[in-house]
């Protein structure tokens, strides 16, 4: 144990190494408390964890205590071994997701995104496994590798957006608010509230409720959603005649009806909110659906209203398909960007392909 103590207070490169961990922490803190809606967060916190296994690993073998070295390594094989086994068998789990989502939800393509991408990873995995790629020359191998690149690229960008959607579910609640914007969303029979869109009232009636409790004034609810083309009165109507039913006083209650996307909603909310106000410093937090709020985060950072999201609770089932969605629109949002990575990748195997083949013929 003296040996592991020395080791730890006498070796410049660990302390070092220590300091460059906590340097990484303290960077990603400041970075996300500061301004939690953006996806480069997401990049300092994975470069963080990875700094930490480096520490860990380092300090574990340092002990060389045989048992924790072994316990240790069952740790990163059984860690491995489950990563592993996601990745390879994440079709059944995109077909099982599929299943439920057809049986319980409307039979619309946006609900089927789970379907396709299931179909798409099995079909990759039997290319992979029955394909004869061993007896091609190497130029056609690389051309073959190539959609695995830009599909390896994505899946890089997917990772950083979950981890940044999961990050975002712990922004602190901050219960001193003057407005609580709730995000609309499609109306039952053009007139109903939704059961979707009713956890995201209800979740916002309970953060005002807990706001009070704690002493503090009772914030006013900002129902923000305009009338689709299909709906017989706008969504803000239905949404605060759902919140009056739950005890919420009129007096409490301002509408947004115009807006019609998730942009618009922080638009034109931060316009009612800074008229009821009197001015633009007031405080606020948006209410919508656990999985739909960091996207709606970065609208609102758009829309330059100041605020950040609390998420409702939504169906397990459901949230691998809508996880998805968001994720697509977020990279339909940052098209140029990606299609510009993209467009290296494919350049950079193409011109690795050529080479080859000049090489060959040569």
């Amino acid at each position: 144990m003296s040996n592991f103590v020395q080791f730890f207070t006498q070796n410049k490169p660990f302390i070092y190494l220590s300091l460059i961990v906590l340097a990484s922490l303290a960077i990603f803190l400041l970075s996300w408390l500061k301004e939690p809606r953006r996806l480069l967060n997401g990049i300092l916190f994975t470069i963080f964890l990875l700094l930490l296994g480096v520490w860990l690993t380092v300090a574990v073998l340092s002990t060389s205590l045989r048992p924790l070295i072994l316990t240790y390594e069952v740790i990163i094989v059984l860690i491995i071994a489950i990563i592993t086994l996601v990745t390879t068998f994440s079709w059944l789990f995109f077909l099982w997701n599929a299943y439920f989502v057809w049986k319980r939800e409307a039979h619309t393509l946006s609900n089927l995104l789970t379907l396709f991408i299931g179909i798409a990873l099995l079909v990759s995995w039997l290319i992979i496994f029955i394909a004869p790629f061993s007896k091609l020359p190497s130029w056609q191998k690389t051309l073959i590798y190539t959609p695995s690149a830009v599909v390896n690229y994505l899946l890089l960008v997917a990772y950083n957006f979950l981890i940044n959607l999961a990050l975002y579910q712990f922004v602190p609640r901050q219960y001193n608010q003057d407005y609580l914007i709730v995000l609309g969303a499609g109306l039952a029979k053009g007139e109903t509230v939704t059961p979707l869109l009713a956890s995201r009232i209800n979740r916002a009636i309970q953060y005002a409720q807990k706001q009070v409790d704690k002493g503090r004034k009772m914030p006013k609810l900002i129902m923000s959603g305009g009338q689709g083309g299909d709906e017989k009165i706008p969504e803000a109507k239905a949404m605060a005649e759902y919140a009056i039913g739950r005890g919420i006083s009129p007096e409490s209650i301002l509408l947004e009806d115009k807006s019609k996307n998730t942009y618009q909603n922080m638009q034109f909310s931060a316009k009612v909110a800074a008229k009821d106000f009197g001015g633009e410093k007031y405080r606020a937090k948006f209410f919508s659906n656990n999985y739909h709020i960091f996207r709606a985060a970065l609208f609102a950072k758009a829309a330059g209203l100041n605020a950040n999201g609390v998420g409702s609770y939504t169906r397990f089932y459901f949230l691998p398909n809508a996880i998805v969605r968001e994720f697509a629109a977020i990279l339909v949002t940052n098209k140029k960007r990606h299609i510009i990575v993209i467009s290296l990748i494919i350049l950079f195997f193409l011109i690795y392909a050529l080479l080859q083949y000049t090489k060959i013929a040569q």
